[in-house]
């Protein structure tokens, strides 16, 4: 009879537990608590993780400890094309990354990457809230069932060299490391220089070594890899204005309440405007620290790349289409 009672005594104090665990907001015993990875390759100085760790401890907070999400910088989990094949995979739940990539299962969100497209940060941040990025988007969804929940401004990319030059024909015979993706070799094979691309990860080294001689990203990665350090020049180009989404992993996506899935959302657009806030001041005030630390700070005839890509580089030969072209110029 003690027994029983004792055991009846244990379930009702569970079930009271259960009860103030809701009331209070903590999570219950039933709902156990889900740990997420989320992955990128910039470095923990920079606000794309800075913020990033932000939103996941707002995540945490504000679904009361369910969701525990790990922040995992600087290729730790892989290089970029790795962490989107681990959306699909399974081995990471998020990540911050370039629609270049997404671009490998859905091509016309690779259109972001033509050269000159975009205006300034600002055009690309109004592109990112149009309705024909939120028709890309949710056809990317449908394709891959991964969901772009933000997207963050990462800066005009701009070009360092061992040697200066003022315009396009000075880019030629150039061996220079872009990223692995067609849209971001179109201006330098337009100007006759030889993209090579090369992990992100792994610039510096090729930088140092002489692998290559050339490299293009904003300022502010030019800062927080150390570039500077290994190049003489910076040449102000700005051919791509360039940007990074925050994606969710369809085994993650899929499982959340719709309540869940709007919260997500609203934390990492959050999280994704503060780090824009912080690049465009950041990238406003480099160009003078760079010519402090003894660099070539290079005006560039910008009218001269634009042309070469313009003649040599259709938008249909990078699979990207005239009418979404006209409606992200249309853009104001």
């Amino acid at each position: 009879m003690q027994s029983f009672t004792s055991k009846r005594f244990a379930l009702k104090t569970i079930a009271a537990c259960t009860v103030l665990a809701a009331a209070s907001g903590l999570p219950s015993l039933a709902q156990a608590q889900t740990k997420l990875k989320w992955a990128h390759v910039y470095e923990t100085s920079e606000p794309y993780h800075t913020q990033s760790v932000w939103a996941a401890e707002e995540i945490k907070k504000r679904s009361n400890g369910k969701f525990d999400i790990q922040v995992f910088p600087a290729s730790t989990l892989g290089k970029e094309t790795d962490i989107n094949q681990g959306l699909t995979l399974g081995t990471v739940d998020m990540i911050i990354s370039g629609t270049s990539f997404a671009a490998r299962s859905y091509p016309r969100l690779g259109i972001a990457y033509y050269p000159f497209i975009f205006r300034d940060g600002e055009h690309l941040l109004a592109y990112s809230k149009s309705a024909v990025f939120k028709e890309m988007s949710e056809a990317y969804r449908e394709k891959t069932g991964i969901q772009i929940t933000a997207y963050t401004y990462y800066g005009a990319r701009h070009t360092t060299a061992q040697k200066a030059f003022t315009n396009c024909e000075g880019m030629k015979g150039l061996k220079i490391r872009v990223p692995d993706v067609p849209a971001y070799t179109a201006t330098p094979k337009a100007c006759g220089a030889n993209p090579t691309p090369i992990a992100f990860a792994e610039v510096y080294l090729a930088l140092q070594n002489g692998t290559v001689d050339a490299q293009e990203n904003p300022l502010t990665t030019i800062e927080a890899k150390k570039f500077y350090e290994v190049q003489k020049a910076i040449m102000l180009t700005g051919h791509i204005v360039d940007g990074l989404t925050t994606q969710v992993a369809p085994h993650l996506w899929n499982k959340l309440t719709d309540a869940e899935k709007a919260m997500f959302t609203e934390v990492t657009r959050e999280a994704a405007a503060r780090a824009s806030a912080q690049i465009k001041k950041r990238e406003g005030e480099l160009a003078d620290e760079f010519k402090q630390k003894g660099l070539q700070i290079v005006n560039v005839d910008r009218k001269s790349f634009q042309d070469a890509v313009l003649k040599s580089t259709t938008l249909e030969s990078l699979g990207y289409t005239r009418a979404d072209y006209d409606k992200i110029q249309a853009i104001k």
